[in-house]
């Protein structure tokens, strides 16, 4: 009896740390095998009150019309989207097109429709927020009072991680 209890104590203490292991290396995947694109960010407040020292991000393909998704099926709050970018002269990705089935090739970025304006889509990709000590928050917090170039890892299924930001040169 005793030792049933102890081998389902073990089971269960090596399954919760075999599923948190494997949580952070679905997120750190991309930042290990992505590939390193620079995108433009957005001015937004750059600190978030509630979670400190993280500052808040905007890309230009957050907000995307209406018109680049198909109409049938309806697009829903909450279903994945996947939005294409493409390397324009200066370097710098920026939107190409917008799908809701995988694209087979190119960068492309998994997101979510977080609301409609019945004119444009806000998608969520997971790139929205990145942590910063002190000192580099207040840094990043001037910089980003204009515009800012995000690096980021996105690996071939489209999940994006930041890897820095910097104040537009």
């Amino acid at each position: 009896m005793k030792r049933t209890l102890a081998v389902a104590i073990a089971a269960a203490i090596t399954l919760q740390v075999l599923i948190l292991t494997g949580m952070v290396a679905v997120a750190a995947l991309p930042l290990l095998t992505g590939t390193e694109i620079s995108v433009r960010t957005q001015p937004i407040d750059p600190r978030d009150l509630f979670r400190g020292n993280y500052a808040r991000l905007g890309y230009d393909f957050s907000t995307i019309d209406v018109a680049e998704l198909p109409a049938v099926p309806a697009v829903r709050v909450g279903e994945v989207v996947y939005v294409t970018l493409r390397q324009v002269e200066n370097g710098l990705h920026e939107f190409d097109s917008a799908s809701l089935a995988e694209p087979e090739s190119g960068i492309f970025l998994r997101g979510r429709v977080q609301y409609s304006t019945g004119e444009q889509f806000s998608i969520l990709y997971g790139i929205e927020a990145i942590f910063a000590p002190l000192e580099e928050a207040l840094a990043l917090e001037k910089e980003l009072r204009e515009r800012a170039i995000a690096t980021l890892a996105v690996s071939a299924s489209g999940r994006a991680r930041i890897k820095s930001v910097q104040g537009e040169i």
